[in-house]
């Protein structure tokens, strides 16, 4: 039996599901989206109140997680700092880890792939370091400057 309506139903609900907005723009520009990914406005600007700057090195990272969780106290701020260092701590591997380099998944989650291919959750560890403190972002940054 043809049934027009239906093809063209199934066809809109069977199709592949398009790449997010950021994947495709990563596709694009791939310098521009890792420019864009190390703007963390948020914690820049929290971490700049308490004297500390922000200058993409693995010293900074230290600098951090020295830092009192005062983010903590507010729960609607807490995923966003997480968020922002996790995308700082990617941006700081990138920058200085030989081989490590933005990747984009489909679905739009933004991961550092290192030259060995192992692949660096960065906002996962961005997000556990917000609310617990551990692993500390410099660990972390230890950890994929070995490979």
């Amino acid at each position: 039996m043809n049934i027009p309506f239906l093809d063209n139903w199934l066809k809109r609900h069977t199709a592949e599901p398009a790449e997010s907005p950021l994947a495709e723009a990563f596709d694009r520009d791939r310098d521009g989206v890792a420019e864009l990914l190390a703007e963390c406005e948020l914690l820049r600007a929290r971490v700049a109140q308490s004297g500390v700057a922000l200058d993409d090195t693995p010293r900074s990272l230290q600098e951090l997680d020295q830092l009192p969780p005062r983010w903590r106290d507010d729960p609607e701020e807490l995923p966003w700092i997480g968020n922002d260092a996790g995308l700082y701590l990617g941006t700081v591997i990138v920058r200085n880890v030989p081989g490590a380099r933005w990747q984009v998944w489909p679905g739009g989650g933004p991961v550092v792939r290192l030259a060995s291919g192992r692949e660096i959750q960065v906002v996962e560890a961005g997000l556990d370091w917000a609310m617990t403190g551990s692993p500390e972002l410099s660990q972390t940054y230890a950890e994929a400057a070995e490979f």
